[in-house]
């Protein structure tokens, strides 16, 4: 039903410049509008923010396209995801045959996308916790991508970060953010992109903003 608007956003998002096909080839498999409650289905493939309840939302595509795409998958990479939200971009990387672990700090939200998940047939390594922690046990990851706004790089996800790997984070005040890519060249050194201009949800937890 939504295979046409699928394909037209991602022939939008390549007029906007993302180039990646892994992630584009992602985001024509992988179904939205199943990421999203039934009232919101319809605008599943406007480029968008949506809300998913709770004080969330799923990123508008061209947002989460930006971030993946900086990220620079390969296949078979280990993922750390902050902030699971509605499993939409697990999906993606699951889709790309990254390896997933997701946290999610809200435990109704993380009830739903495990349901979701196992619906779908998505396998990913999932936790209810501080996100801003990351996950020790599973470290070190090849990309860590957050998913919402951070008034600075939490330290503990700077060390979970493997050399060479990648994070994509949004650091900034409570209500604008710039993009932050991070490359980790030495245990303490790291080369940092801007990529100005975006809003997303606060990143809540001990070395994020404080309830």
């Amino acid at each position: 039903m939504y295979k046409q608007q699928r394909y037209e956003l991602v022939e939008s998002l390549r007029l906007k410049g993302i180039s990646d096909e892994l992630l584009l080839q992602a985001m024509i498999k992988v179904e939205r509008e199943k990421f999203v409650s039934a009232i919101m289905k319809p605008n599943a493939y406007k480029d968008i923010a949506l809300p998913i309840g709770y004080g969330q939302t799923i990123s508008q595509p061209f947002t989460i396209a930006i971030m993946t795409e900086a990220l620079q998958i390969k296949k078979g990479d280990k993922v750390l995801e902050i902030g699971t939200g509605s499993g939409y971009q697990a999906a993606l990387l699951y889709q790309m045959s990254a390896k997933v672990y997701s946290i999610e700090r809200h435990i109704d939200v993380y009830n739903e996308v495990l349901k979701k998940f196992e619906k779908l047939g998505i396998r990913v390594h999932c936790k209810c916790g501080d996100g801003t922690l990351g996950w020790d046990q599973y470290s070190p990851f090849d990309k860590i991508i957050v998913t919402a706004g951070s008034p600075s790089v939490p330290e503990s996800l700077k060390k979970q970060l493997a050399i060479n790997g990648r994070m994509v984070i949004p650091v900034g005040n409570m209500s604008s953010q710039t993009l932050k890519v991070l490359t980790k060249t030495a245990p303490e050194e790291f080369e940092i992109e801007d990529i100005p201009q975006f809003a997303f949800v606060p990143l809540i937890g001990r070395e994020g903003w404080k309830e």
